[in-house]
Formats: C-alpha cells, structure tokens, sequence
C-alpha cells in the first residue's frame, strides 16, 4: 500500500470517529432550540460544529491527495457542501445557524458516515486484490 494510499486511510478512520461523536451528542437533541435551550445545548452546538470543521478539513485534504479522484467516486454526498460547511464555519463562525447545524445531523451525517466507511473499505479491497 502507497504512503498517499495510508495517509488517506487513516484520514478516512478520523473523519469516521468524528462523525460518530458528532451523531452520539447529537442523539438526545430533537429540535435546533434544544442547542440554544442551555448551556449544555450550547456547549454540543460548539463541539458538533468543531467537529464538522474537522470532517470538511480532512475531505478537502483527501480530494488534494487523490487529485479529486476519490470524492468523485461516490457521488450520493454533496462533497462541495461537506467540504464547504467546513468554510462557514471556519470563517463566519458567529454567524453559526443552530437549525442549519440541526439540519446536516438530521438528515446527511448517517449517509456521509456510510459512505466514509464503504470508502475506507474499498480502499482496503482494493489493496488486498494487488497483493
């Protein structure tokens, strides 16, 4: 397995990890005032947000690593949207929309974090039918 090959594996590992622990503080949120209702509500607005700074960050950094060849494999993610979330946040964050952040963990994270894994998963197969 190439450097780049395991560079974006372990990429792939703590976008998936990422995910998870945004869709496990998300888990008892039911409505976006429940990230403005308190303090905790606010503390996993934050924590959540950081998070998905963290997953548009390593998806930019894999689509530079496989010359935009990976992302574009899996076509059921809106990667300008995940890549581009990462940007707003980033740049505008107190402009920080709880219901937009309501939204992404509501309806795209559990897809985004099925297609990281098959992602991972077919970077392993592949590497296994080379041997």
């Amino acid at each position: 397995m190439s450097d780049k090959q395991m560079m974006v594996l372990s990429m792939l590992e703590d976008i998936q990890f990422s995910i998870e622990l945004i869709l496990k503080r998300f888990a008892k949120i039911e409505t976006s005032d429940d990230f403005l209702s308190d303090e905790e509500g606010l503390e996993k607005l934050d924590s959540i947000s950081m998070r998905l700074v963290a997953v548009g960050e390593g998806f930019k950094s894999i689509d530079k690593l496989t010359e935009k060849k990976l992302l574009a494999q899996y076509d059921t993610i809106d990667w300008k949207g995940v890549k581009g979330i990462r940007d707003i946040l980033s740049h505008h964050y107190f402009d920080l929309d709880a219901e937009i952040i309501f939204n992404i963990c509501d309806r795209y994270l559990k897809e985004l974090l099925n297609v990281t894994q098959r992602m991972h998963d077919d970077i392993i197969k592949h590497k296994d039918s080379k041997a």
